[in-house]
């Protein structure tokens, strides 16, 4: 019996915070401000880039007339490069191409904006796997609002189960009233009991067996 399976991208099936954090401190440096180390870029993550240069700004003490102008730039530099320095989990390639071919319909829903999601996935190859991918600006909400998670599974005709790593995406799942597994590798900062969820993983090679049992 197969079921749909929507996943987180950041975190989840990505290690993309060194590429954030490349782009973000050229956007300070840009503005004289001092860098920002992989834990603070890392802690700022999980609500789209321009949470994130907001996050990044206060943090640095720069004004917020200079929003606006950061994010823009944060765009371009990121757009330019975003994917030089992320790295696919392990295992993440075999176990997606291995659940599209039992016939699980697969989907992505990030708070990454549509444009680097997709060029994302093409540089990884992945592009295909995925028969829908909602990205942070495809709808006027983000995660955690249910709206973006429930578009993803509508796509994919029906509800099955969402995968990702952080208190975001537990909260999402936990609106979305889905089952939810949590990846413990990724961007989380609460404990792995804390957060909400039917089953947790650090190794992809397991996914398959425990979303067999979590039917």
């Amino acid at each position: 019996m197969t079921m749909s399976i929507v996943f987180d991208l950041d975190g989840t099936l990505l290690d993309s915070a060194p590429d954030l954090q490349a782009a973000l401190n050229k956007v300070l440096d840009e503005e004289g401000a001092a860098a920002l180390t992989l834990a603070e870029v890392i802690g700022f993550i999980g609500h789209g880039i321009p949470n994130l240069v907001d996050r990044a700004r206060r943090a640095r003490g720069i004004d917020a007339a200079s929003q606006p102008a950061m994010t823009e730039r944060m765009f371009e530099h990121y757009l330019a490069s975003p994917a030089s320095l992320s790295r696919l989990f392990p295992g993440v390639r075999v176990v997606l191409e291995q659940l599209a071919g039992t016939g699980h319909p697969l989907g992505l829903c990030t708070n990454k904006a549509l444009t680097p999601t997709m060029e994302i996935l093409r540089a990884f190859n992945l592009d295909r796997q995925f028969a829908v991918v909602i990205g942070g600006d495809s709808l006027p909400q983000k995660k955690p609002d249910p709206a973006p998670l429930l578009a993803a599974f509508d796509a994919l005709g029906g509800r099955g189960i969402y995968i990702g790593d952080s208190e975001v995406d537990a909260e999402t799942a936990e609106a979305a009233q889905v089952p939810f597994g949590l990846f413990t590798l990724g961007y989380r900062h609460s404990p792995v009991e804390q957060l909400p969820h039917d089953f947790a993983f650090d190794d992809y090679q397991d996914l398959p067996g425990l979303l067999r049992l979590n039917r």
